[in-house]
């Protein structure tokens, strides 16, 4: 089984590009189908309200709950001293099996973490470059995984990611996923190193095509239980203490996101690293 463990979905309300506009997925579920992708891993695009866009993603989830999964999107500041009634909203109400945290939006906090691991979930972090942060979230959270995307950096730092190899290797509870690493001898290297089990298949969607993205893990030319860890397995032994998820009727109506509509300028979140 093919697991994409990286994808976007849903309306954002910042418009100021696709990453907080709309996340389509028709497209997507298309060129998925045909590359042999059967799940999915979805989450929120940037919204100024994570609360009303992890609902809408509940909806997608729910309307074919044996494609997707859900992970709770939060904002670490704004959503600060209710992080845990969200997560638990998305565990309990929802069925969601792990929290997504940008840097974009803002560093990841205790708060995030301790909710994490009240719910045993993994945290999917993008750290945007900063991977030093790895080794304090490592430390301070032996107990909670860590999945750190684009290999530490989408816009291609090649030094993040490379530093972000030594973390994979140095901690059991750091992995990272594929989506959008462009140096494939980094990608290479990233398995060599710190062994199969510590990567994660995920494609970036709908934005990034999902056959190209898996390419990439095809060329790696790895055995064939490496490679099914790597497109599969290493999620689901994520999420594995989450494998009976609830589905419960959502309580808000399809017009709540009309609500708390939010017009403020965003900067692209993969072009730069200076957040």
């Amino acid at each position: 089984m093919i697991i994409d463990s990286h994808c976007h979905a849903g309306k954002g309300d910042g418009l100021t590009g696709p990453w907080d506009t709309d996340a389509p997925l028709e497209k997507y579920l298309l060129r998925a189908a045909r590359a042999g992708i059967e799940r999915t891993v979805l989450f929120a695009a940037f919204h100024s309200d994570y609360s009303l866009a992890n609902r809408q993603v509940a909806r997608i989830v729910r309307s074919r709950p044996q494609r997707f999964y859900g992970f709770a999107f939060v904002h670490s500041q704004r959503d600060r001293g209710r992080v845990r009634a969200m997560v638990e909203e998305a565990v309990t109400e929802h069925g969601f099996v792990g929290i997504k945290v940008h840097r974009h939006d803002a560093s990841i906090t205790r708060e995030v973490c301790e909710s994490a691991r009240a719910f045993s979930l993994p945290v999917l972090y993008d750290v945007a470059g900063q991977v030093s942060v790895v080794e304090l979230l490592a430390e301070e959270y032996p107990d909670v995984s860590f999945i750190i995307p684009h290999l530490g950096s989408f816009s291609d730092d090649w030094s993040a990611q490379l530093a972000l190899i030594d973390h994979l290797v140095r901690h059991a509870n750091v992995y990272a996923d594929t989506s959008g690493v462009r140096r494939f001898d980094l990608l290479e290297q990233a398995v060599t190193r710190a062994g199969a089990s510590k990567i994660l298949f995920g494609t970036d969607g709908p934005w990034l095509h999902p056959a190209v993205e898996l390419a990439k893990v095809k060329a790696l030319a790895l055995s064939a239980s490496d490679e099914s860890l790597v497109l599969g397995k290493n999620f689901l032994r994520l999420i594995s203490h989450k494998a009976m998820r609830r589905k419960l009727p959502l309580k808000e109506s399809p017009n709540a996101w009309a609500a708390n509509f939010n017009q403020g300028e965003r900067s692209d979140p993969w072009q730069s690293q200076a957040f």
